[in-house]
């Protein structure tokens, strides 16, 4: 038994180890660029009191802006605007609020008339709701919770009507 042990050892020896050729997986990997805006909703109505300064949206809105941009990426700002700065609101038959008299608190802060000219929308028609210094820190997110009112007091004519608009919320990143 010890001679059969021993003859199969000499041969497993003497055999040759066979290897199959290497065979690469090249492998490519993205990460894109991304900046978005996601709002808790998309509607806000208000039950306006004539030439009262005091008419407050139903609800707040949440806006989250998220980026994963790249590293020459030096800001991120937020802005709310309108298209129009005479006619934010409209009835439809020429009778308008101006995005003078439309206010937006974001975060708690006061009360602000959307009135400069931003990166979107109409001239005097907007507000800056945050500017994120990014380089070096490429990936990130913002919340901004928004408050609106209208002040009708400097609008003492203002008829009675249905009135509609659309503030648009959008993020830039230079």
């Amino acid at each position: 038994m010890v001679a059969v042990a021993a003859a199969m050892l000499v041969a497993s020896a003497s055999a040759q180890v066979r290897n199959s050729a290497a065979n690469p997986i090249a492998l490519n990997a993205v990460l894109t660029q991304s900046l978005s805006v996601n709002l808790s909703g998309n509607a806000v109505n208000f039950n306006l009191v004539a030439s009262s300064a005091n008419n407050p949206g139903s609800t707040t809105v949440t806006a989250t802006t998220s980026w994963v941009l790249n590293n020459i990426v030096s800001l991120v700002s937020l802005y709310a605007f309108f298209g129009s700065s005479t006619s934010a609101l409209t009835d439809g038959a020429g009778d308008n609020i101006p995005s003078a008299d439309f206010q937006l608190s974001d975060n708690g802060g006061a009360f602000t008339a959307l009135t400069n000219t931003v990166a979107f929308g109409g001239a005097n028609a907007g507000l800056n709701l945050f500017n994120t210094l990014v380089f070096g820190n490429n990936k990130g997110t913002h919340t901004d919770v928004m408050k609106f009112n209208i002040n009708l007091s400097p609008l003492p004519n203002l008829p009675p009507g249905n009135y509609t608009g659309t503030l648009t919320i959008q993020a830039q990143a230079i």
